[in-house]
């Protein structure tokens, strides 16, 4: 016991001096905040399928929007809540089984459609013939909840965030690199080789981009002009200049989820206290120099 005494001595003894307050007097530290989130449900009907967007509001509205189109991937969602909670902020959930597709019937015929694909009539008419079946009257009741669910986000957003999970090796950072499926749809690619080529940011602007190639996580800024018109809420916001990022994992990697978003959010906030009506202008370049770690500027 006498090798445990030290220890906790020194210990309480520096607890007495962080909380004590001129005069002797000790107080505790103050709690945190946690939001209680205000939520509404808002059913939209599709066909015979009444879809229920839900909207949790945690605290006052801070501008930051969060987004999880995909009901399956739900680790996102656990990996945002702990962060909102404290932070505050607007997430928007859709309803769906768990699952990744909407499915409805419209005129006795079984459609189905990605919901992250349903931002401009080519990207519903793209998801509706993937699925197998297409018709402008099936187009234009998902335009009708494409359209709902922006309503949903003011243009005063100062980000929108896309919650979404992949899995291993399907979706990865590697897809944007050159060579990789999706390399013309990048300005800007920051691949760190020591980190899961599944956990990645994409964002529309450049400043959130660097911060989160800064801080060592796999990056790719979108190019707003070339990448392709899929109807993805990505290219509706990079065609509008709105801010906006899809942090995405591995299913099950919650606590990555958390330090990944936390580190956004954290930095959102900070530069609202700085300035909180001036939007940030927006460097042509960007330029990291983390050791160990490599760039990658594609054209």
């Amino acid at each position: 016991m006498k090798y445990l005494f030290f220890p906790v001595f020194l210990l309480t003894l520096t607890a007495q001096i962080i909380f004590a307050q001129p005069g002797g007097q000790s107080v505790s530290p103050e709690p945190r905040i946690v939001y209680t989130p205000a939520m509404r449900s808002i059913a939209h009907t599709i066909g015979n399928r009444t879809i229920i967007i839900k909207v949790l509001q945690y605290g006052e509205p801070n501008g930051i929007y969060c987004i999880n189109m995909h009901d399956n991937e739900g680790t996102a969602v656990e990996g945002a809540i702990p962060v909102l909670e404290q932070s505050g902020g607007t997430l928007i959930r859709l309803e769906n089984f768990k699952q990744r597709l909407i499915r409805f019937r419209l005129n006795g015929v079984l459609y189905s459609f990605d919901p992250n694909r349903i931002y401009s009539r080519i990207g519903i008419e793209q998801t509706l013939r993937e699925h197998k079946r297409y018709s402008k009257a099936a187009l234009l009741e998902i335009e009708k909840f494409g359209k709902k669910l922006l309503s949903l986000i003011p243009d005063s957003a100062r980000c929108v965030v896309a919650l979404h999970n992949n899995t291993n090796d399907l979706f990865s950072i590697k897809s944007y690199i050159p060579g990789g499926v999706r390399q013309k749809d990048a300005r800007a690619v920051y691949y760190n080789e020591t980190q899961d080529v599944d956990d990645i940011a994409l964002s529309t602007d450049s400043l959130v981009y660097q911060l989160m190639a800064d801080a060592g996580y796999n990056a790719i800024w979108q190019d707003n002009e070339k990448a392709k018109k899929d109807g993805s809420l990505s290219i509706h916001c990079g065609e509008k200049g709105q801010r906006y990022i899809n942090i995405e994992t591995e299913h099950g990697k919650v606590e990555q989820y958390r330090i990944m978003f936390e580190k956004l959010v954290s930095w959102l906030l900070k530069e609202e206290e700085k300035d909180p009506e001036k939007a940030p202008e927006k460097p042509e370049e960007t330029k990291l120099s983390t050791e160990g770690q490599k760039q990658l500027i594609i054209n």
